[in-house]
């Protein structure tokens, strides 16, 4: 069989919060590199490779090909999650979009309303958007780290439904689980602050989040 590829740091920790032998879905799966990673590497035991458009799942079709993988990933043409049901998958991975994006595609899916599933979500920008959305709609985070992955920095969290609905405090929305000692953590709170005082330039307000962020995590 042929040797499987290496996936980036970005996919990486995606994977590495994936509970080992689930089902797992994959939304803008792209070329499907990190599903077809999770069931050959043994992570996953079936995976749903999702995308909007045709083109990227063509592409998917062929990395599973490839990789033989053809028994254990399906790919399914489908805005976020909307062809997908409950009974199929048990973690979820929604990462490469936009926070926004993110919070229309949970906010289609009642269903994830489960404490059963695992949500694994790396927003590319307004990551306390989603932080937001799913506090208020009772789900909490319950793992949250960075890394960087061609010369950029990344957040990726995990959260579960528990039913308990909270007002988020808004410094918590920008910082969520992160780490004042761990050397990724800090870098993306820094990427935070740097984003916050541009805004303030037109809003105070970004500005003294800004100030309570290094207050806390001494930056």
């Amino acid at each position: 069989m042929r040797p499987l590829f290496t996936l980036n740091n970005r996919l990486s920790l995606c994977a590495e919060m994936v509970r080992k032998g689930k089902r797992i879905a994959d939304i803008g799966t792209d070329h499907a590199y990190l599903p077809v990673w999770l069931v050959r590497a043994g992570f996953a035991s079936f995976a749903l490779a999702c995308d909007i458009k045709a083109e990227p799942l063509m592409q998917g079709e062929q990395t599973i090909k490839k990789y033989h993988a053809e028994d254990l990933v399906e790919t399914r043409l489908c805005d976020g999650l909307n062809a997908v049901s409950p009974n199929e998958v048990d973690d979820i991975i929604i990462a490469g979009m936009g926070g926004e994006t993110i919070v229309h595609i949970l906010s289609e899916a009642n269903w994830l309303k489960d404490e059963s599933k695992n949500l694994i979500l790396q927003p590319m920008s307004k990551h306390e958007l989603v932080i937001e959305y799913l506090y208020k709609n009772g789900f909490e985070l319950t793992e949250h780290r960075c890394v960087v992955a061609d010369g950029k920095i990344y957040t990726t969290f995990t959260a579960n439904y528990t039913g308990n609905i909270k007002e988020p405090e808004e410094v918590f929305t920008y910082t969520g689980l992160l780490k004042a000692d761990i050397e990724d953590d800090r870098r993306f709170l820094n990427s935070v602050i740097n984003h916050l005082e541009k805004k303030a330039n037109s809003d105070p307000h970004f500005g003294e989040i800004a100030n309570e962020i290094k207050a806390r995590f001494l930056l």
